[in-house]
């Protein structure tokens, strides 16, 4: 038997002997001791990957619309689906009309709902999205382009966990100014 071998079997004795103490002013062998833990529980980690992944989306959308790179490989890291393909169209069609946008959408997400609870895999978000200093703006002469109304809508966005584990919005709704 070697040192390394000895000191974990010692290192077991004493664990074994502190989970069997007899000492009457500590807890009684047969009780278990409830712990807070800082490991989040399955509902509550896929509502914190899903809402990063959510305002990931949005930041990434935002760093490519500087210069409307609708092939930004970035755009990936936190949208598939129709939601990544409504982008890099809504981006190229901005790059093919001499369109930039400058600034940051203000976005306030809540969780509407986690399916299923006990092992989520789909995460329902909705959002009161502000778009007022997200404007679009010509690239060549950088006078404001004339892209209508601007201001606070409500988002609809589904987030769905991946076959790797992560977590990516697969599709979002943009209503109108004024809907919430």
């Amino acid at each position: 038997m070697n040192l390394r071998h000895s000191a974990v079997g010692a290192s077991l004795l004493l664990l074994l002997g502190a989970c069997s103490s007899t000492d009457p002013s500590g807890p009684p062998a047969s009780s278990s001791v409830t712990t807070t833990s800082a490991v989040p529980q399955p509902t509550e980690q896929a509502k914190e990957r899903a809402v990063a992944a959510y305002l990931g989306m949005w930041n990434d959308m935002a760093d490519a619309a500087l210069t409307s790179d609708w092939q930004s490989p970035k755009l990936a890291s936190n949208a598939t689906a129709d939601a990544l393909s409504r982008i890099s169209r809504g981006l190229y069609a901005d790059h093919y009309n001499g369109l930039v946008t400058k600034g940051k959408p203000v976005n306030h997400p809540t969780v509407e709902s986690v399916e299923p609870t006990s092992a989520p895999t789909t995460v329902n978000v909705v959002d009161c999205g502000d778009d007022s200093r997200w404007l679009k703006y010509r690239a060549d002469t950088g006078q404001q382009a004339d892209d209508g109304p601007s201001g606070r809508r409500h988002i609809d966005a589904k987030v769905k966990k991946a076959v790797d584990g992560s977590w990516k919005v697969v599709d979002f709704a943009i209503q109108d100014v004024g809907t919430c």
